[in-house]
């Protein structure tokens, strides 16, 4: 039997994000794709893994043509917001048993921009078709999942809006210390509450922002770690879970696929979940990141109410800092977001955060980090634990 090799994140990279109303969705990736390669100090033409979703006919093919790659490993894998962190694992599943050396993960979108041109709007739609087709005419949007599942936590546990709100506000508080975030102005608990009714019980500050950008994040199989100009950061662990597609057939709605995904990522890593110093969790909505850090362990069923009202969150004197970038609520959000978590999970291991970088109880830097993503309306999961080099 051969060896499984170790993998490591050697570059991690955005491309510019915000408000980027000069740049095609291929610039973006071409951006972030060359950023991170420069990051890691390594050429493109070590990169025989590529892996992409969310643009073209052929996600995969348009993009690697378009960086000039050719790469004798893809993945298209396609589940929302979670599959990035699906991706990363099987990029390092394949690096792990030789079938790559060098995998390149890249997104990029224009979703803000291309509103404000009129080229799309700014409702998203899944279709009709399939089990859709049964949710489809009651007028059941994406939001309003979010948030027939966050009512539902609160029938069963006492969670309180206050206590949702709460998620908002520590994730402009990180965003104040990233000065690449779109809305950096601190916010209240009340100012959360007083703002539009989107979907309820949401208000505008509960939903994330509409923004354009990119990111790239390339994984080595270890033997090329010592030919990087930074640090390694190990994949230690992952996991994936798709649980249901429509509403109807969710057993649970205040248990998320995060749940499997993130006991797999943790067995696999040997770790623990209070072992962690760092987590960037999918936040479309301040519901998703309560229940995430249920499933993941971080405090038991029914307990993220009280978890998150204590502060926890911040990266400034927060006992689990938690998208410590201010998340898609504050920092960008231009579609599946989940390759972000992972880059700025890595550059939490690095050192490299600046202001808003997260150190341990001694003054360390962090060691331990889980990025965790969800996609669709909690239908699917996938989670990555990292650990610094």
């Amino acid at each position: 039997m051969v060896a499984r090799r170790k993998v490591a994140v050697v570059g991690a990279a955005l491309s510019d994000c915000g408000r980027v109303d000069d740049a095609t969705p291929y610039a973006l990736h071409a951006q972030a794709a060359r950023r991170a390669l420069a990051d890691a100090g390594l050429d493109r033409t070590l990169v025989d893994g590529f892996a992409s979703a969310g643009l073209g006919t052929l996600a995969p093919v348009e993009v690697a043509a378009h960086l000039g790659l050719r790469p004798t490993w893809v993945d298209s894998t396609s589940v929302g917001g979670s599959t990035w962190e699906v991706m990363a694992a099987h990029a390092a599943d394949a690096i792990a048993a030789g079938h790559a050396r060098a995998v390149l993960l890249v997104y990029g979108s224009t979703a803000r921009a291309d509103v404000r041109a009129g080229r799309r709007t700014g409702t998203l739609s899944f279709g009709t078709r399939g089990p859709l087709q049964f949710e489809v005419p009651y007028g059941h949007t994406l939001i309003a999942k979010y948030a027939m599942a966050a009512r539902r936590h609160m029938i069963e546990y006492g969670t309180t809006i206050e206590q949702l709100a709460e998620v908002a506000v520590q994730a402009r508080a990180n965003a104040a210390l990233n000065p690449e975030a779109m809305y950096r102005t601190p916010v209240t608990v009340d100012e959360v509450l007083a703002g539009p009714m989107i979907a309820d019980p949401f208000t505008k500050l509960h939903c994330c922002v509409r923004s354009d950008g990119g990111a790239a994040v390339l994984l080595v199989a270890e033997e090329y770690v010592r030919d990087c100009r930074t640090s390694p950061v190990w994949v230690l662990g992952s996991g994936e879970c798709v649980s249901h597609a429509a509403m109807s057939e969710w057993p649970d709605f205040t248990v998320s696929p995060a749940a499997v995904s993130g006991r797999l990522a943790f067995e696999r890593a040997g770790v623990r979940p209070s072992e962690i110093d760092v987590a960037e969790i999918y936040d479309a909505f301040t519901y998703m990141t309560l229940v995430t850090l249920e499933d993941l362990g971080f405090c038991a069923k029914g307990e993220g109410g009280a978890f998150v009202e204590k502060g926890r969150l911040r990266v400034e004197g927060g006992e689990l800092p938690v998208n410590t970038d201010g998340g898609g609520l504050s920092a960008q959000h231009p579609g599946m977001r989940g390759l972000f978590l992972l880059v700025e999970a890595v550059r939490q291991l690095r050192g490299e955060c600046g202001q808003r970088q997260v150190r341990r109880g001694d003054g360390t830097l962090p060691r331990l980090a889980v990025a965790s993503g969800t996609g669709g309306w909690f239908c699917s999961s996938g989670t990555v634990v990292l650990g610094a080099g």
